[in-house]
């Protein structure tokens, strides 16, 4: 009821735990005019432990595994793991919401934290993006795999019928939807294609058979 501007959500028809997310580049960066669909898997026991955050359209990220899942502090469970280099402040806590966690993923885009990276090619060609000159920036490999994912995510925008925000006016939400709306931010209609091969599998890895989570982190305050 209260959207934010960079991304839309709706319900899945499948589970009212199941949400879907559509989250738009930030004018401005390298992911400018993309459109990426996740999925958010919430638990039984939500707000008391954290949801799963899923992208589903391909995108290659320091801080996101291969397989689509989105490694932050923000969706690591409160417990306090020295191993991790986190502090239990920067993990979940029931105060958090969607609109925290959708907030910090955006953020995660421009600002990747490669201390722990979840895709160490991604954190690799990052870091030889950043120390780029401005000029060259464009040509690096990490400049150019991701304008090839943007421009795919386009394709799945003009499919889904969605207009992709460019401009700071366009990014930002000026009011809110009215309550009977079913579309609570930007854009229409938001199908996910479950057998296209542009997307991920639509069904989400456990964690902790895939991975150890508690090796990647990013501070929730980014």
């Amino acid at each position: 009821m209260k959207p934010l501007e960079g991304f839309r959500i709706e319900n899945s028809d499948e589970s009212i735990y199941k949400w879907n997310v559509g989250i738009f580049g930030p004018p401005g960066t390298i992911y400018e005019g993309g459109y990426f669909k996740a999925r958010i898997n919430f638990p039984m026991d939500y707000p008391y432990s954290p949801p799963q955050l899923r992208f589903l359209t391909e995108i290659f990220h320091p801080n996101i595994y291969d397989n689509g899942e989105v490694c932050i502090s923000i969706l690591h469970p409160a417990i306090n793991d020295v191993t991790s280099g986190e502090l239990p402040s920067e993990r979940w806590n029931p105060s958090q919401t969607v609109r925290t966690v959708l907030l910090s993923v955006i953020s995660m885009l421009n600002e990747p934290n490669c201390t722990s990276p979840a895709n160490v090619d991604a954190s690799i060609l990052y870091r030889k993006y950043k120390d780029a000159s401005e000029k060259k920036k464009p040509h690096t490999q990490y400049a150019i795999t991701i304008r090839s994912q943007v421009n795919k995510s386009r394709e799945i925008a003009d499919k889904d019928g969605v207009t992709i925000p460019t401009t700071e006016e366009d990014y930002t939400i000026r009011g809110k939807p009215s309550a009977s709306s079913h579309h609570l931010s930007l854009g229409s209609s938001m199908d996910i294609e479950e057998n296209s091969n542009m997307f991920y599998d639509d069904d989400c890895v456990d964690s902790d058979d895939a991975f150890d989570v508690s090796n990647c982190s990013l501070n929730a305050s980014t």
